[in-house]
């Protein structure tokens, strides 16, 4: 039975995860009011309160992130305020700070490969750090530093190369979609390793 060809694969995926984060964002937000209506009335205060508020703003931050970087690409364009939203809730809850540096409107399936590369270098810099995105002359950069780095070789090469899917683990994912999605698109994902970080393009 013909189980379609990697690109139809590629949409499937995209398809089931934009939907499993167009669920999950309604009622994200509607815990996100209850605890803001709760924060306002001072009914309850205290830091049970605080933790479920940073929970849910984590819960939130990830589900718009993970709508752009897993879910449909498209010829949309999304703007710079649409996009730095949601890196400035990604630098309040996360280990990485992350520089936008893009003014212009940018194609939803171009922002969605620098995501997924953004959780590339995630991966790799358990103790945080920095990110810088730039476009020039239509090559993406992303040049991330961190005072250590843990980078799974094989992961890496995979980037560069068709992925194995055999013994990808869950957490690994955009690894094998960042190729995938850019060969799509005509473009091939390059990787500098330096003493103090990583310079990925495409």
């Amino acid at each position: 039975m013909d189980t379609g060809t990697e690109d139809d694969k590629l949409k499937l995926a995209t398809l089931v995860g934009s939907r499993i984060c167009h669920d999950l964002i309604s009622p994200i937000g509607a815990v996100q009011n209850g605890v803001e209506l709760l924060e306002l009335s001072r009914s309850v205060d205290g830091p049970e309160l605080e933790l479920i508020a940073e929970s849910v703003r984590s819960a939130s931050t990830r589900a718009r992130f993970f709508r752009i970087a897993y879910g449909g690409a498209s010829v949309q364009m999304l703007g710079r305020g649409e996009v730095a939203g949601v890196i400035d809730d990604f630098n309040r809850t996360g280990r990485l700070k992350v520089d936008w540096g893009i003014e212009t409107p940018q194609s939803r399936a171009l922002v969605r490969l620098s995501f997924l590369s953004l959780q590339c270098c995630e991966a790799a810099m358990p103790l945080g750090g920095t990110v810088q995105i730039t476009v020039q002359e239509d090559r993406w950069q992303l040049v991330a530093d961190s005072a250590r780095l843990q980078m799974d070789p094989h992961l890496w090469e995979d980037l560069m190369l068709m992925p194995d899917l055999e013994n990808l683990q869950p957490a690994h994912v955009q690894f094998a979609l960042l190729p995938m999605a850019a060969n799509g698109m005509g473009r091939q994902v390059e990787v500098i390793r330096r003493d103090t970080g990583i310079t990925l393009s495409f």
